[in-house]
């Protein structure tokens, strides 16, 4: 038996063209993707993923809530000067307990506080100070935060938020889209939007009108749970 006849035939018939090679179901990226059971498996590159915000359960409006701030640079300064400060006390402690002279601060401290009445100045705008940043600190622990995100409408498991700069841009390109609208400015609050525009023909009083009936369809394409009041101001641009 020759050469030829026992090598497998790898040439189509007339074509004159290898066969490409066919790929089985289990090869198949794609199949064998979907197909996949849900577990990981090594060497296989994961799908992408992306953390939500969950919502709270038993919230009948959808998730209309502000989103809530984690305060962390606030959190980590109080924590830094707790640490210090206990630290530095615990450490004197620890000198007095071991039979070593403790720190003269601590001795001058107790010496001045002492003697010291209670409506002096210093006393005084202590205690103020403490109380200020102890107000500070309970605004921060009782607001949301995150003045920047609009709260949208969302899914049962998910929070969706818009930010203000987005917003005002998708309400800019409606405006602009107004015949004889100029220029556009718009300022995004989260309770009121202000709109100023300038129009360079046409009746002003119309274009206000096709204005505030764009904005108001923009605004509502946003899918915001507590869509701002609008406030539209058109005029003639200044003549130089």
């Amino acid at each position: 038996m020759s050469e030829d006849a026992t090598r497998p035939e790898a040439v189509r018939a007339g074509a004159g063209e290898p066969e490409p090679p066919r790929l089985s179901k289990s090869d198949d990226p794609v199949t064998a993707h979907d197909a996949d059971d849900g577990r990981e498996h090594p060497g296989r590159e994961q799908p992408p993923t992306t953390s939500y915000q969950r919502l709270q359960q038993g919230r009948p409006d959808d998730g209309g809530g502000r989103f809530w701030s984690v305060r962390r640079a606030p959190a980590l300064i109080v924590g830094l000067l707790l640490l210090a400060g206990t630290a530095l006390l615990l450490y004197d402690v620890a000198l007095v307990r071991t039979g070593r002279r403790g720190g003269a601060w601590r001795r001058e401290l107790a010496a001045d506080l002492a003697t010291r009445r209670l409506d002096d100045p210093v006393v005084v705008v202590c205690a103020a100070a403490a109380v200020l940043l102890g107000l500070w600190l309970l605004v921060l622990a009782l607001t949301p935060g995150l003045r920047n995100l609009l709260t949208m409408h969302g899914e049962p498991d998910l929070r969706a938020g818009l930010e203000r700069g987005a917003a005002a841009l998708v309400l800019r390109d409606r405006a602009m889209e107004v015949p004889g609208v100029r220029s556009v400015r718009v300022s995004v609050r989260r309770r009121r939007v202000r709109v100023r525009a300038e129009s360079h023909f046409r009746d002003v009083d119309t274009v206000r009108a096709e204005t505030e009936e764009a904005l108001a369809d923009g605004m509502a394409s946003l899918g915001l749970t507590r869509p701002p009041r609008l406030a539209v101001q058109v005029r003639r641009p200044v003549k130089r």
